[in-house]
């Protein structure tokens, strides 16, 4: 049966870098996998810069249009349909987590609707250490505008919090704290906590409940770099900047 995992958070959630780890996953079990750039709103960190470590892995990618060409206004692509019309075992959504990103979904509601029971996941990315999803309210609140214009239901969340190469088990303590509550209120599951291998297994040591964890889901990373190299690879002047990450 094929299996469809919708990755939707706000801007910084990492969800790009969760994307690109689904997929090769999915890949390395040996299964035919598509990923699409749906984030019609991060013109910086886009898994389409990543789409010949893709093909590498024999992954279809699907990208908006105009991606990574300098221009500022994407457009939704026709080939977003194969997700649906072809035989894949599993195909993974990069989705922009605003009203405009969500709404980009919103227009395959009835293909989604058309899935056989189970196949698909809706997976908010929740990084509570930035300032949109610092707090319960605020994530509450994300989680229901995300539902009303991606017209799907969110049936997990993934605990990616992280401060980039600054991580600590703290951060992903204080998401499973924030997750824990944001859970017991709406009734969403939390499905996985993420992080580098070495951090996870530090914060799952501490012994926190299973159900507020879910499954622990490593990861590599691949969508660090820094402001002026991605000036310098447009052809454009470059100023030192510090270093950022996000996804």
């Amino acid at each position: 049966m094929k299996k469809m995992v919708v990755l939707i958070g706000n801007y910084g959630s990492g969800k790009t870098e969760l994307a690109l780890n689904f997929a090769f996953r999915a890949a390395e079990r040996g299964e035919r996998t598509e990923l699409i750039d749906l984030d019609m709103v991060n013109t910086f960190f886009r898994l389409t810069e990543r789409g010949r470590l893709a093909r590498l892995r024999e992954i279809r990618v699907v990208s908006p249009n105009y991606a990574c060409s300098g221009i500022e206004s994407l457009s939704v692509p026709a080939e977003v349909q194969s997700a649906f019309a072809m035989d894949w075992d599993s195909v993974i959504f990069d989705v922009g987590g605003d009203a405009v990103g969500s709404t980009a979904l919103g227009r395959y509601h009835q293909d989604f609707m058309e899935l056989p029971e189970g196949s698909l996941e809706v997976l908010n990315v929740v990084n509570v250490r930035r300032p949109l999803a610092g707090t319960v309210e605020k994530i509450l609140r994300l989680q229901e505008e995300m539902q009303v214009h991606g017209r799907l239901k969110i049936t997990g969340m993934i605990n990616n919090t992280n401060l980039a190469q600054m991580t600590t088990a703290a951060e992903l303590r204080d998401g499973y704290e924030i997750l824990r509550e944001v859970s017991e209120r709406s009734g969403v599951p939390v499905a996985y906590t993420s992080g580098k291998a070495a951090l996870l297994e530090q914060f799952l040591a501490e012994g926190h409940d299973a159900k507020y964890v879910g499954t622990p889901f490593p990861i590599d990373t691949y969508m660090q770099r820094d402001w002026d190299s991605w000036v310098k690879g447009l052809g454009g002047p470059s100023e030192q900047v510090l270093f950022t990450s996000a996804g």
